[in-house]
């Protein structure tokens, strides 16, 4: 393969970005996107995968390049020479040699062959830092490294077909016919996984609402909520409102979906998305501290919860993501999740359900958080039912979900779960 070292050089670039000035991974490839409208297809694929590829590894890779594995996280010690030799790695690895480019001479295979053998550090071989290493072993025990080895390695694409203007099976077809080839998935009615990464979005099928970019693990989210046509449905952490949107075409465009979320922006989106797709139903707020829940207060038959949270479970989508959390990122977000969780019971009335979903693999954001919650408040909540999926056993991303039903008896004040500087509102 022939390499253009000012398409590699943008690769260093952009992880000097990442890595540097801590911007996310996404967001720094679609902006050299853009800066780059005349790269091709292969240029943009090579620069995606290679960018993607040496975060996921990046700990790994700086070790078979030769550098101080202490260096590896320290802002200051990763200056552009460095990442070069990083790439260097990376790319023998992949291929068995790499291009004469003067930055990178001194990386061998035979200097990487020997780095490998050498290392017994199993944090250094899985790519993560240490405490994340230990906190997994410590959750996981033997199940940790097929875990962290599944979610080292790039997410398959699934489709939503969005039934209010077709099937999966005619999706299929209408996509086939633009070439882009995708195979139906047996336990999601509505999906499809592409056999080959593509970009979508200019297809014709997509330009006429026909699908979403949707995992399948959180495809399971809204048939989970047993929603019907006609209900009154609160999603209460909607982001820009893939979820809502599938609860939309499972509701046939009957009844009323409130979508809330902290950011406009987010919300926005949503609305576009919606237009696109032919979803009438969904009303987007913007949460205001104080009042939203009082507004809402006993006023859905559904409510789901898809609480901020680590993330663990999608790192094969933001494998930068590990770079950036810490423990006390997830004890933050355990104590807001059982704040959220408390506050936004309030919304569902006597014998409706509420959703407590995450895209993480950590009990302590999962069944002990509902736990918690079930234990403080036994006398009007109860479990229907929960399911954890696994991304070294399932295929899909790392998630949890607990359906819950408030019984139906007369309200009384919820017991808020003790958290440390747990924030007085989502």
């Amino acid at each position: 393969m022939k390499l253009h070292q000012h398409l590699i050089a943008e690769v260093v670039e952009a992880l000097h970005d990442i890595f540097v000035d801590g911007r996310y991974a996404d967001k720094v490839i679609e902006y050299r996107f853009k800066a780059h409208p005349k790269w091709g297809a292969r240029d943009r694929k090579l620069f995606a995968e290679s960018v993607y590829d040496i975060v996921r590894g990046w700990r790994w890779y700086w070790h078979l390049a030769g550098q101080l594995d202490s260096q590896s996280q320290d802002a200051e010690a990763i200056v552009i020479p460095r990442i070069w030799k990083v790439w260097a790695a990376y790319w023998i690895t992949l291929h068995g040699s790499t291009a004469d480019f003067s930055q990178v001479r001194d990386i061998t295979l035979e200097m990487i062959r020997r780095r490998d053998e050498a290392c017994t550090n199993p944090a250094i071989r899985a790519s993560v830092p240490d405490w994340l290493y230990e906190l997994g072993l410590h959750e996981f025990r033997h199940e940790w490294a097929p875990m962290i080895a599944a979610l080292n390695k790039p997410a398959d694409v699934f489709l939503r077909a969005n039934t209010l203007r077709t099937t999966a099976e005619d999706l299929q077809a209408k996509l086939a016919q633009e070439e882009i080839l995708a195979d139906l998935v047996p336990g999601l009615p509505d999906a499809l996984r592409l056999q080959q990464r593509r970009n979508v979005f200019t297809s014709q099928a997509f330009k006429e609402g026909l699908f979403e970019l949707q995992d399948g693990a959180s495809q399971k989210v809204a048939p989970f909520l047993e929603i019907a046509p006609g209900m009154k449905v609160v999603d209460a952490c909607a982001g820009a409102g893939g979820k809502a949107l599938h609860m939309g075409s499972l509701m046939k465009n009957k009844g009323r979906i409130i979508a809330l979320d902290v950011h406009q922006k987010k919300l926005d989106e949503l609305r576009r998305r919606s237009a696109r797709n032919g979803v009438d139903v969904i009303e987007t707020r913007v949460i205001e501290p104080g009042k939203t829940i009082k507004k809402l207060s006993v006023f859905a038959d559904r409510v789901l919860l898809d609480v901020p949270c680590s993330g663990l479970g999608v790192l094969r989508r933001n494998p930068d993501a590990k770079w950036k959390l810490t423990q006390a990122e997830i004890d933050r977000l355990v104590a807001l999740q059982g704040t959220i969780l408390a506050d936004y019971a309030r919304i569902v009335k006597p014998g409706g359900k509420l959703v407590y979903a995450t895209c993480s693999v950590l009990p302590a954001e999962n069944e002990l958080q509902v736990k918690a919650f079930l234990d403080a408040n036994a006398d009007e909540w109860a479990l229907d039912d929960q399911f954890t999926l696994w991304p070294h056993r399932d295929g899909f991303d790392g998630f949890y979900a607990a359906r819950l039903v408030r019984k139906d008896v007369k309200p009384v004040a919820l017991a808020k779960v003790e958290t440390p500087e747990a924030p007085e509102e989502a």
